[in-house]
């Protein structure tokens, strides 16, 4: 495995997040749900929610990430993971073919975040819920942040309603997150 690869790993690994299992609390799952992993990285919300649902679409614009998601899917028995490369602003999936689409730490570097998230509308299906985690942006920020006041705006004008707002208090990396859940 590449340097730069194992690197990018290790980082998404042991990074400190909020906990899956917390996350699917907010989500009516059921078995026969297609979900999207927006931004899947090494696997942490597709290897967790996997069991839950029909099928995990682990998107990401990184194939080699992908690579390795799919090596730990296989370790673990989990059939029901595929891999999606592609970038935000062009999600390479039919229209409403998603029930749930979950983007974890994923949009603050997207831009235009405005096209993504109308990318996502068009995926999901009617009455879909999509459900965003990101950190909340502060005086002390550091990389780029999206408030969560301005992503409301942005989902709301992507065409969404929002379903509910919950500010934990689990931080992550020190620094505050926010959860929207919003409907198609």
């Amino acid at each position: 495995m590449n340097p730069k690869l194992q690197k990018k790993i290790s980082n998404l690994e042991n990074n400190e997040r909020f906990p899956a299992d917390e996350l699917f609390e907010f989500l009516p799952v059921k078995k026969n749900d297609n979900v999207l992993d927006l931004g899947a990285g090494a696997g942490y919300i597709s290897l967790s929610i996997a069991e839950r649902v029909k099928t995990v679409y682990a998107f990401d614009y990184d194939k080699d990430i992908l690579k390795y998601l799919e090596t730990l899917a296989k370790e673990r028995d989990i059939a029901n993971i595929k891999s999606v490369v592609g970038n935000f602003k062009d999600i390479p999936l039919d229209n409403q073919f998603i029930d749930i689409a979950i983007a974890s730490i994923a949009l603050h570097e997207v831009q235009p975040l405005t096209t993504a998230l109308k990318e996502i509308n068009r995926i999901l299906k009617d009455r879909g819920l999509f459900l965003c985690i990101e950190l909340e942006k502060t005086e002390t920020s550091t990389g780029p942040r999206v408030s969560s006041k301005d992503m409301e705006v942005e989902i709301l004008e992507a065409g969404f309603s929002i379903v509910d707002k919950i500010y934990p208090s689990t931080k992550i990396a020190n620094q505050s997150v926010y959860i929207i859940l919003a409907q198609k």
